[in-house]
């Protein structure tokens, strides 16, 4: 009864906004423990549940991917200031690199983002991407929908970095942005088609003082480039489209953010956001189940038959084909 009431309580707090109650429901849906795994979705339950004054709200997703250095914090924090500013509520989930050694992380953000992390519009919440591929945590979906839940409006999802797994990301947000830096020659050669065939925006940064230049150069090839791509459905003519901003002057935030409403509002008025969010769910329903098998061979007679099996191919007696076809066969 009193963990009823506490799970209670904290979705009570999440729903009304409070933001050490959406930190401290952030940690529970990414801690590892089996109790704690269940007392999150029993949250997640509460807050998505009829009756519920968080039940339907919807924020604007907008997953931010690019190279390291490219200045994807300061970007951050001036595009959230900006927004702030205009009376918007805006949560950053930062996810950091992670020691594949030790799972740890810097876990630097709201140091980089240190005006940003004072302003009582915002929340930011760094966390490690625990090896995951994409970049992206694990649980990241779910601190999403409890963002949504507490009434934010924007939700920045900023991803360890450019890479080709890096595209799973598009399936966390409504807009996926890649943010680049003016670069010295072979620009187009910098990031992997894969990417760029994802992106809804592309974000030339640092279009300030002697690399302004070079920055509409960069934006000009780039937007050469997104022209010899198919077009996608979900796209308005015009998009994906290629701009120029600075992070530090604030120059051509307004107009970026003013582009990243207009794709939004066309995707709502068509049907491509219900249809697109339908498609992640669908997407995230099967990862789950992908997960919870693996972690299913770790325990039980699963794992006695896996280290069986791995024994016999470290000895030669098996290959690791006809290992593999085995345990299969053993758990369907």
């Amino acid at each position: 009864m009193a963990d009823r009431t506490e799970g209670a309580d904290l979705a009570a707090g999440v729903a009304a906004g409070d933001r050490r109650a959406l930190a401290r429901a952030i940690t529970l849906v990414e801690s590892g423990r089996a109790d704690h795994r269940q007392a999150a979705l029993a949250l997640l339950g509460r807050l998505r549940g009829p009756g519920s004054d968080a039940a339907g709200r919807q924020a604007l997703r907008i997953g931010l991917s690019g190279t390291p250095g490219v200045g994807k914090s300061t970007f951050i924090e001036s595009f959230g200031l900006m927004l702030t500013a205009q009376g918007l509520r805006v949560a950053v989930l930062a996810v950091d690199p992670s020691s594949a050694r030790s799972g740890g992380s810097i876990l630097g953000d709201k140091t980089r983002m240190e005006q940003l992390s004072r302003d009582p519009r915002a929340f930011i919440r760094p966390s490690p991407s625990q090896a995951q591929m994409g970049g992206v945590a694990r649980r990241t979906r779910e601190a999403v929908a409890l963002c949504e839940a507490a009434g934010f409006d924007v939700v920045l999802i900023e991803t360890v970095g450019v890479g080709q797994s890096e595209t799973v990301v598009a399936e966390l947000c409504d807009l996926f942005i890649l943010l680049l830096a003016p670069a010295g020659g072979d620009e187009l050669q910098g990031v992997k088609r894969g990417i760029m065939e994802m992106a809804d925006i592309i974000l030339v940064n640092k279009a300030d003082g002697g690399l302004e230049p070079a920055a509409r150069r960069t934006m000009a090839d780039y937007a050469g480039a997104l022209q010899l791509l198919r077009r996608r459905p979900q796209d308005p003519q015009g998009f994906p489209k290629a701009l120029c901003v600075s992070a530090t002057t604030g120059a051509g935030l307004g107009a970026a953010w003013a582009e990243m409403q207009s794709l939004a509002a066309w995707r709502r008025e068509t049907g491509h956001w219900d249809s697109r969010r339908a498609g992640q769910a669908r997407h995230w329903f099967e990862e789950e189940v992908r997960q919870g098998l693996l972690a299913a061979l770790h325990h039980g007679s699963a794992r006695d038959r896996l280290d069986a099996l791995g024994a016999m191919v470290v000895a030669g007696s098996l290959t690791p084909e006809a290992a593999a076809a085995e345990m299969l066969a053993s758990l369907a």
